[in-house]
C-alpha cells in the first residue's frame, strides 16, 4: 500500500508569549491519498492556515508528525518540499523581475534547468500567455494570484495546497484555475483545498473535514455529508423585518432568508407563522441542503467529544467513514503565520 499523499500525526501547536498560551492546533491526526481532492473547511481562526505552514515547513508543530508521501517535513524536509506546491492566500510577488523569469528563477530553487515547455503551458492553462513578459508589479491582484499558482506547479509537485486560492478575485479566474486543477488531479495529483467558498469544495472535493474552534469535528465523503443533512430548506426573498421568533432558526443573507423544512407540514407552519408577522414573502422556492446548510448545521451543534476514529483516512474499498467518524484540530489565529510557496533549501 502506498504512502498517504499527506500524513498528519497526532499534531500540536502551543504558541507562547507574554500575554499566555495560544493552542492552535491540538492532535491532529488525518491521511489524505494519493490523487484525492480534499477540502479542508473552518470559519476563521480555525487552525487551517497553522496547519498549512506547518506542512509546508514554515512553522514548526510543537509536536507530532506530517510527512509528504512518507517523507517527514522535518527530518527529511528537502524532499518533502519538493513534492509539495502551496498556493498562499497573501499575494506574495517579487517586484523585480517580469511573470516569465519570477518562473524560471522559481524552477531554478529546485534544480529545474529547461523548463520551458511546462512554463509556456502553465502560463496558457492559466491564461497569463500575454503577461509573460510583464513585470509583476505592472500586474492587477488576480493577474499575480495566477502567477503564485504558476509558481506552485512549476516543478510539477505531486502534492498541491490551495490555501483560499479564489479568496478576492473575478469568475473568470476562478472558472480558469479550477479548469487547470481538476485535469491535475485527474492525472493523479493530490489536491488539499480551504477556502470559503463551499460551493466550490462541495463541487470539487471528494472528501471534506471541518475545523472549529481548533477541533476537526467532521471528516467524510462529500456525498455522506449531504446524504445526513436533515432537512430541505424553504427560501424566499422579503423587503420586511423577519421576527426574532422566526430569524433565530434562518440564514438571513440581505433581502434572502432561508429556513430548514423538514416536511410540508414545516413549509405550512413557516408560512403561517410569516402570514401572522405580517411579512410579505415572494419567490418561495424548496431545495435541498446544500455543502453550506451542512457546515453550519455542522458548526452549530457537533463537538469534538461527538467525534470518533482519528485516524481515519480516506475510504477503502466501501468502508467509507460516516459524518461523525473525524480527527481532532484545534485552532488559533490563522495570522500566527505567514505562508508562502517555499522551495526546497
Amino acid at each position: 500500500m502506498s504512502a498517504p499523499a499527506i500524513s498528519f500525526q497526532s499534531v500540536s501547536k502551543v504558541y507562547s508569549g507574554s500575554r499566555g498560551t495560544l493552542r492552535a492546533l491540538h492532535q491532529v491526526s488525518l491521511d489524505i491519498a494519493p490523487g484525492e481532492f480534499f477540502g479542508l473547511l473552518g470559519p476563521n481562526g480555525a487552525g487551517k492556515t497553522t496547519l498549512i505552514s506547518i506542512l509546508a515547513g514554515l512553522s514548526r508543530a510543537t509536536s507530532g508528525h506530517v510527512k509528504v508521501m512518507g517523507h517527514d517535513v522535518v527530518a527529511d524536509y528537502q524532499t518533502a518540499r519538493k513534492l509539495l506546491g502551496v498556493v498562499p492566500q497573501e499575494l506574495v510577488f517579487d517586484p523585480f523581475f517580469t511573470v516569465r523569469e519570477s518562473l524560471r528563477i522559481q524552477s531554478g530553487y529546485f534544480g529545474i534547468k529547461g523548463n520551458d515547455a511546462w512554463i509556456d503551458e502553465l502560463l496558457s492553462e492559466l491564461g497569463l500567455t500575454d503577461k509573460a513578459g510583464a513585470n509583476m508589479r505592472q500586474l492587477s491582484g488576480g493577474m499575480k494570484r495566477r502567477v503564485l499558482v504558476a509558481q506552485a506547479l512549476v516543478h510539477k509537485p505531486p502534492v498541491i495546497v490551495l490555501d483560499e486560492p479564489t479568496a478576492g478575485v473575478d469568475v473568470e479566474l476562478r472558472q480558469t484555475l479550477w479548469r487547470f486543477v481538476a485535469r491535475l488531479n485527474r492525472e493523479g495529483h493530490a489536491v488539499l483545498l480551504t477556502t470559503h467558498y463551499l460551493e466550490e469544495a462541495e463541487a470539487l472535493c471528494s472528501r471534506i473535514a471541518m475545523l472549529k474552534q481548533g477541533e476537526l469535528i467532521a471528516l467524510a465523503p462529500t456525498s455522506e455529508l449531504l446524504a445526513a443533512a436533515s432537512s430541505n430548506v424553504m427560501r424566499f426573498k422579503t423587503d420586511d423585518t423577519v421576527p426574532e421568533a422566526i430569524a433565530k432558526g434562518a440564514r438571513i443573507t440581505g433581502r434572502i432568508v432561508q429556513l430548514p423544512a423538514h416536511d410540508a407540514h414545516a413549509v405550512e407552519r413557516h408560512l403561517v407563522a410569516l402570514r401572522e408577522a405580517g411579512v410579505r414573502v415572494s419567490d418561495v422556492e424548496i431545495r435541498k441542503a446544500d455543502l453550506e446548510d451542512v457546515f453550519l448545521d455542522v458548526m452549530a451543534s457537533r463537538t469534538s467529544a461527538e467525534v470518533t476514529n482519528p485516524a481515519a483516512g480516506p475510504p477503502q474499498g466501501g468502508g467509507a467513514p460516516g459524518p461523525n467518524m473525524a480527527p481532532t484540530v484545534a485552532g488559533g489565529s490563522e495570522d500566527a503565520t505567514r505562508t508562502s510557496v517555499g522551495a526546497a533549501t
